[in-house]
């Protein structure tokens, strides 16, 4: 069975879904032929964590582990809180204090591409005789943390390995690059080693087609579109919320903020009794304060249950029970090409997905497809707000279903093949 060498930053016991794409691509590489060798940091400092997700990790495959330090560390000591934030990718926009003005300008300026920088040559010289021992050919880097593809770099270069670069999401263009504070020769920089990354690379992997169409202005290297995915079934026997419930399962950061569906919701607690009555609006995971300060500021504040993490378990449970799921990415052209792992778990759950987004959006276009829902822009409110009353009116009825298709090829060993393909 053919050996690859996969380094991944998120790892299990971390939470959140950057563990999850590469915990299932280990999970089935074995049943098409090729025996994953994972590599990931010994002391890591997760923001989350999900231990449930340990008991995921496939009995006998091989896990290489070396120390990293890393800046965040330190920057506890002066504010946890702050640098627990900022390395989970919240920056809030509004209201920055001058520490963490200089936190932000510290991290965007002196590590490059990130926090995790001081791990990749510890990591290139202890990969070296690993790769020779295990008899590995080709090696993959998943990222963000986009510096792992500079360990990929470097083992590339130094021998003859075949090198897959895989990017959960982009580099230079994600959402929170802007925010960084950074110079113009930081600026450079970063575009200097996304476009040798780009190039250097034997395959590039992506998870949405606009992520493919901005690299392929940047490299002619073959680039391949494997989503994320779900790995989950639904358990027949889970009973639906009795309250008219819409929940959002993840982290709702700074501009991930519909104002109106905030103002829609508002509206119909006012106008009609029997929607007041049952409303909930839960919010599972991270809320920045200035979204959570717009949702209380149209009076929702009494409807809003809100639950700080949830185990990856539990998070599908709730998604099970809802009676409408909500999807929310920020208004901006860059993050069109974002379709969030969560995605494809509210499409195995089988409720209708409501989703909030800019336009051209990736992700709307998954959910159209399977017809699983409905997507809207920042700006629509009339057609919203009958969405909304239509399926209240068929949950008030004990009809409120969804009747998605096509969304077998979502599945995580689909997907799996799709990259045992490319390797």
């Amino acid at each position: 069975m053919r050996k690859v060498l996969v380094i991944t930053y998120y790892w299990p016991p971390a939470g959140g879904p950057g563990v999850q794409r590469w915990l299932k691509f280990v999970k089935y590489l074995r049943d098409f032929g090729i025996d994953p060798v994972v590599y990931v940091p010994e002391n890591p400092n997760y923001p989350i964590k999900d231990s449930s997700l340990i008991d995921e990790i496939p009995v006998g495959v091989k896990i290489y582990t070396h120390a990293i330090r890393e800046p965040y560390r330190l920057a506890s000591f002066v504010s946890s809180n702050k640098a627990r934030r900022i390395s989970s990718g919240i920056i809030q926009t509004k209201n920055q204090s001058v520490l963490e003005k200089a936190m932000l300008w510290v991290r965007g300026n002196f590590f490059i591409p990130d926090a995790r920088k001081n791990w990749v040559k510890p990591s290139i010289n202890y990969l070296t005789e690993i790769i020779a021992t295990e008899a590995i050919d080709t090696l993959i880097t998943t990222g963000p943390p986009h510096s792992l593809h500079l360990i990929g770099l470097g083992l590339k270069q130094s021998g003859q390995l075949k090198w897959v670069a895989d990017f959960r999401d982009p580099w230079t263009t994600i959402g929170y690059h802007k925010k960084l504070k950074l110079t113009n020769s930081s600026k450079k920089r970063h575009k200097q080693l996304e476009r040798q990354v780009l190039n250097d690379a034997d395959a590039i992997v992506v998870t949405s087609s606009t992520t493919k169409k901005e690299f392929q202005r940047l490299t002619s290297v073959p680039i391949h579109v494997i989503t994320n995915g779900y790995d989950v079934e639904v358990n027949q026997s889970t009973e639906l919320d009795t309250k008219f419930t819409i929940s959002h399962i993840g982290s709702l950061l700074t501009g991930r903020n519909p104002d109106n569906l905030w103002a829609v919701l508002s509206q119909l607690t006012q106008e009609n009794e029997a929607f007041k009555n049952v409303f909930e609006l839960h919010l599972t995971g991270v809320v920045s304060k200035d979204v959570l300060d717009n949702i209380y500021g149209h009076g929702l504040e009494p409807y809003v249950h809100l639950v700080a993490y949830l185990s990856h378990d539990a998070a599908v449970k709730r998604q099970q029970e809802s009676q409408v799921l909500l999807l929310v990415e920020i208004n901006s052209p860059e993050t069109a090409g974002i379709i969030p792992g969560k995605v494809f778990e509210y499409l195995a759950a089988k409720r209708p997905i409501l989703a909030i987004g800019p336009k051209e959006w990736d992700a709307g276009d998954v959910i159209n497809e399977c017809k699983a829902g409905y997507v809207f822009d920042y700006q629509n409110r009339e057609e919203l707000k009958n969405v909304l009353l239509g399926w209240f009116t068929a949950y008030q009825n004990g009809e409120l279903q969804i009747a998605s298709q096509n969304i077998e090829k979502y599945s995580r060993k689909a997907l799996t093949n799709k990259l045992a393909e490319i390797l």
